[in-house]
């Protein structure tokens, strides 16, 4: 198998972009961040298929070492070298690292899995990059793509409060962490069926009523006990569109 990354200044201009942005996500991963990571993998559980796997972007490594549990080969493509270096601290040399951007990644080999987690809204070119991803699919594997939602409660409460001016407006912390859209779920789709996919699930992870840094603040409290985060689990299920996340999982249209 050959992987590979060719640079164009176009790719050297969106390195310094990421590069410059990675500070915003400090050294530690935050408490919401895990426990969202964990309902991604329960979320995607039923349909993960055997096989190798594609994570793109790793960030601390924490999503990483949740699919090395159930992949023995993965291979993970990331932009920045501080994230690769942090992710390899945890995880050995149990995984392939590349680092490049996605849009630039070039290799023989194709996945049953490939893992888009909170990336998408980062990229220059969604439809560009999603279309890159199908064609490096199997023909029966799958393509997980999840982005923050545009519509979760507790951004329709920012909007209330005068924090945001609309839904899709982005915030500080979104500027700051290199955020360059914010979907909503027929956003999201809409990108996911102009670069040629066949989207076979959709849908929301975890309702969402207060902002990250007030989870982070309050998770292991008296006031946002385990039970309750599970209560937010089982209802964003059945209210996608006040979820923290939402995703579709996508094949290619043979």
């Amino acid at each position: 198998m050959s992987v590979a990354v060719t640079r164009t200044r176009t790719a050297d201009e969106e390195r310094t972009h990421l590069n410059a942005v990675t500070a915003s996500y400090g050294e530690q991963i935050a408490p919401f961040d895990a426990k969202m990571r964990d309902y991604m993998m329960r979320t995607f559980a039923p349909f993960f298929r055997d096989g190798n796997c594609l994570q793109v972007g790793c960030a601390h490594g924490d999503q990483t070492t949740l699919l090395l549990e159930r992949y023995s080969d993965l291979t993970v493509v990331e932009g920045a070298r501080e994230f690769i270096d942090l992710t390899r601290e945890r995880v050995g040399d149990k995984v392939l690292f590349v680092e490049g951007l996605v849009e630039d990644f070039e290799t023989d080999a194709r996945y049953e899995t490939i893992f888009f987690s909170h990336v998408l809204e980062h990229v220059k070119d969604p439809v560009v990059a999603l279309r890159k991803l199908g064609g490096l699919l199997t023909p029966g594997g799958r393509l997980y793509v999840v982005v923050p939602n545009a519509e979760a409660a507790s951004r329709r409460i920012a909007v209330k409060m005068g924090a945001l001016t609309h839904l899709e407006d982005l915030s500080p912390s979104d500027i700051a962490a290199g955020h360059r859209r914010v979907y909503r779920l027929d956003t999201l789709c809409r990108d996911a069926l102009a670069a040629g996919l066949k989207i076979a699930e959709s849908g929301g992870i975890f309702f969402k009523p207060l902002a990250n840094f007030q989870f982070d603040a309050l998770i292991g409290g008296p006031l946002i006990s385990e039970a309750f985060m599970e209560g937010c689990y089982q209802l964003g299920k059945e209210h996608p569109a006040m979820s923290a996340s939402i995703f579709v999982i996508a094949e290619r249209r043979d």
